[in-house]
């Protein structure tokens, strides 16, 4: 394989790279931004009080 044909090949690559970076970001970001159930919210406070006794 020539450095030519290498260099063509790694351009798709590193693109395809920052793509999913760029999405994972993008998700990451979403996520932190939604609200936690209030039956998660409702299962921590059990768990901490439950710490709280022992």
């Amino acid at each position: 394989m020539s450095d030519r044909q290498m260099t063509t090949e790694r351009k798709p690559q590193a693109k395809l790279r920052q793509d999913i970076d760029e999405n994972l970001k993008r998700v990451f970001d979403d996520a932190l931004e939604d609200e936690i159930p209030d039956r998660f919210k409702q299962l921590l406070a059990e768990l901490k009080a439950k710490e709280a006794k022992k």
